[in-house]
């Protein structure tokens, strides 16, 4: 890991906050090599010098999006951990995806330069107080912002062009199928569950008003 001489007896003092993140709880379940790798963060911070009970790992966030900061507790309390200045470096397997809002980012990288918090991900050790890093990290959170764009117009597109074709298919709800003609039907197994239900009035004064003629709303 690139930088390392930017790592500090300063930092070594405060935490090192392992942030996990992945946006949905689809990649939490199939992506596990992903959550593992986040995990092993900790055994980083734990060889560039912090002492393990130094190292909090935040993983409130697994399964939840990138797009707005305000949304994730785990998000929030990485900001709070460095505004009150006890965090000294900040640990992801990609710091720019930290969050996918360039506000968000912009504003967590002004706070760490404030508290000479340290950013630290596979690519190396960024130094918020330093104007290249500043200036890098920026950049990369504006491509991580523009990648989401990209991806979900493109998601758009397949379903607009789907849809021309007739063939845009959702997800349906358990009980429901597709027929051969790509009509929403109910599954077999669901139709012979279906019954009728009666309802009675068991409580006694409702009974009393509606044979007395009152009409329920």
């Amino acid at each position: 890991m690139n930088g390392q001489g930017k790592i500090r007896s300063s930092h070594l003092e405060r935490l090192a906050v392992i942030y996990l993140r992945q946006s949905t709880l689809v990649q939490v379940r199939e992506n596990t090599e992903s959550t593992m790798r986040q995990y092993g963060l900790a055994d980083e911070a734990v060889r560039l010098g912090w002492a393990r009970s130094n190292v909090a790992v935040i993983d409130a966030d697994l399964g939840a999006s990138g797009r707005f900061g305000a949304d994730r507790e785990g998000f929030r309390q990485v900001v709070a951990k460095v505004c009150l200045g006890e965090a000294g470096a900040i640990f992801g397997l990609e710091v720019s995806r930290l969050a996918r809002s360039s506000a968000d980012f912009a504003r967590l990288l002004e706070l760490a330069r404030l508290t000479d918090t340290l950013l630290i991900d596979d690519d190396g050790t960024y130094d918020l107080a330093d104007i290249n890093d500043r200036l890098l990290l920026g950049l990369k959170g504006q491509m991580s912002e523009a990648e989401l764009h990209i991806l979900a117009c493109r998601m758009h597109g397949a379903k607009k062009a789907a849809a021309a074709r007739g063939e845009l298919r959702f997800p349906l709800p358990v009980g429901y199928v597709y027929d051969d003609e790509g009509l929403c039907v109910l599954e077999m197994a669901s139709r012979q569950l279906v019954q009728p239900i009666k309802v009675e009035v068991c409580a006694g004064p409702l009974r009393g008003a509606l044979s007395d003629g009152f009409r329920a709303p």
